[in-house]
This record gives C-alpha cells, structure tokens and sequence, in this order.
C-alpha cells in the first residue's frame, strides 16, 4: 500500500507507523503545514518527506488535519492528485463533508472516516503504532462514494489493526457527541475545580479523580474546533448531563439528597454496564484481585509472569499507587473461575494480595 499522511500530529503520525510496523512493503509519505513535525514524523520511522512531486498517485491520502482544515486540504491534495482514494480521520463528519461538497470536491474518491483512538497527549511525539488495534475506526460512505474507495480505505483501517464500522455522518456526530465530546467536556469541567483547589485537598487524590479528569489535559485549541463542529448535538447531551446534576445539586441542598443521588446512582450503573466490553462483545464478569507491589524496577513484569506462569489470563490490569509509600497496589481483573488459581500462586510466590 501506498499512503500520503497530510498532517503528522498524534493520529497522523501514528496511522503511518502503524502502517510501517503491519505491513513491510509499504510506503508512506508525510506533510505537514509545520515542516518540523513532518521531520520529527519521519525521524521516528513514520516514513518519507512527501516530495513535490510524486511519480505516480499514492492509492490513498490519509487527510488527519482538524476538521475546519479537512475540505480545503482535501481540495488541494485532489488537485495534485496526490492519490487514487482519499480519506480524513477528523472527530466531526458532517462539517467536512458539507463543505467538500461546497467546494466541488470529487465525493467518489473520499470515504469520510474517524477512528475512535487517542490519548490526552498530542504531537507526533506522543504517536504509537499500536494505538488503533482493536479499536473501533468509523467509516462514512457518502452516496456518491465508489465502491472500490470504501474498499481500499477499508483494507488501510484493517492495516492498521483497527476495526471498521460503517455509519452515516449525521449519526455518528450524533454518537460521538454522547459517547466522546461531551464526557470531555464533563471531564474538563471536573478538573477545572481542582484550579483553585487546596493543596491539602490535592493531597488526597486517589484513582477515581485521576480516571475521571485524565481526558481533560487534551489540546484546547483541537477540542475547541471539534466542540464547535459539532455544537447542536453536543448542547443536546450535555444539557441532559447539566439538568440531572443540577437535579440533584438542588434534592441535596433541600435534604432530599438520599433519593436523587441513589437514582442516579443506579442509572449510572445501568449505563456503564452497557459499554461494550473485550473485543466489543457483552460487558465480561471479572473479579478484581489486588496485589501489592513495590514501586522499583522490574516488579510489574515480575508479577505479570507469575499470573502467567500460572495460566491466568489478565483481562485488564490498573495500578493504584499510595502517596509517600514506596509501595502500589496492582488490581487484576481475571475471569471468576480463575481467581482460586491465581490466589494460590501468588501466595506461593510471596505476593501481598487481596480480594
């Protein structure tokens, strides 16, 4: 396969090294408006500086710029005919889309696309080959779209470890305004009381704030393009997340607290355990084993190969660690009929744990 990147931050960057790593013969090119990221791009294995001119067209140009950039550099890239297929990786569907079409953009070559990965980090630097694997990446197929692009990008989020889910536009500005942008913004509002915060306060965070404020520290000026984008839907889900808080701000100030916060409390349950769980299958029943580790060199994978030795397979795995102790607490999720052997050997082994 022969791909262009336009656009060498976090997804860019990581699209073209997960490309490098799963599939040896390819070859990809990178651009970017900032020349000094295509070269930190490049520099960490990603692939070639895009030359002004290439001999024949890439089959596809992975278009990762923000939305509001997505159609004026989807126009420019189909000008230079850059490549046979053409697709982008913004958050937001509909805005690029209307204004491709506006721009007279060929809708044939360009398959709308979003994969659902990232991290609170941003940049080329903070890319890695592994972020899509088994990760949903959403594909828009416009009316006019040509089967033999769907096709092709498909083949590229398969390359890429990731797995494709075709949508339309509007519903997936509609599912990513619940399901992605405005937790971010629940998250950000979080956080921001923690501005002005005591440092005796501070002192005390445990692993729930760190979970639920960790998306916050994402780059202002993206969020702020993507929220914008797509600003009716995301006013719609958050005004339904601001009416349950405040419902229950005003049952607790009148001493009514009990009944609403249970409520929502139990609301709350019944949602979380309708996200997907392993492999996008039906939420899995795990027990949760707690092992205390020390905090040096070595431990974790240490502890990982005794659960290994022991034939247990750990299903998903998060690190407590104790303010000024030398020492964490490692929380195993492993399958309930495997929570006997797993106890055993550990003890055996002279792990600290706990059920």
């Amino acid at each position: 396969m022969r791909v262009v990147i336009i656009g060498t931050g976090l997804i860019g960057t990581s699209v073209a090294l997960a490309l490098r790593e799963h599939d040896a013969g390819a070859e990809v090119w990178l651009a970017d408006s900032d020349p000094a990221a295509a070269r930190l791009a490049a520099d960490l294995g990603a692939g070639a500086l895009l030359p002004d001119e290439l001999a024949d067209p890439a089959d596809i140009a992975v278009i990762a710029v923000p939305p509001a950039a997505v159609a004026a550099t989807l126009a420019q890239a189909q000008a230079r005919s850059l490549a046979r297929y053409y697709t982008d990786v913004a958050s937001v569907k509909q805005l690029p889309v209307a204004q491709a079409a506006g721009r007279g953009c060929d809708l044939a070559s360009y398959v709308p696309g979003h994969p659902l990965a990232g991290r609170e980090k941003h940049g080329p630097a903070a890319a890695r080959a592994d972020l899509f694997l088994g990760r949903t990446w959403a594909l828009c197929p416009l009316p006019q779209t040509s089967p033999e692009a769907a096709e092709t990008v498909t083949a590229l989020v398969r390359a890429c470890g990731a797995v494709p889910v075709r949508t339309d536009a509007a519903s997936h500005d509609r599912w990513v305004a619940l399901i992605s942008h405005v937790p971010h913004l629940v998250s950000a509002a979080m956080a921001a009381r923690l501005e002005t915060a005591p440092p005796q306060a501070l002192d005390l965070a445990g692993q729930g704030l760190r979970d639920v404020t960790r998306i916050a520290a994402g780059d202002t000026g993206l969020w702020t393009q993507i929220l914008s984008a797509n600003a009716a839907p995301v006013a719609e889900v958050l005004a339904a997340v601001a009416a349950d808080l405040a419902e229950a701000a005003r049952m607790l100030a009148d001493g009514e607290g009990s009944k609403s916060v249970a409520g929502l409390l139990d609301r709350g349950q019944a949602g979380a355990a309708r996200i997907p769980g392993k492999h996008g299958g039906a939420p899995g029943e795990f027990t949760v084993v707690q092992v205390v580790i020390p905090d040096q060199p070595g431990e974790l994978a240490r502890l990982f190969e005794a659960t290994g030795a022991a034939g247990v397979n750990i299903e998903d795995v998060r690190i407590e660690h104790s303010p000024g102790l030398p020492v964490g607490v490692a929380e195993l999720s492993v399958r309930p009929g495997q929570v006997a052997t797993l106890l055993e050997a550990l003890d055996a082994g002279g792990w600290p744990v706990r059920r």
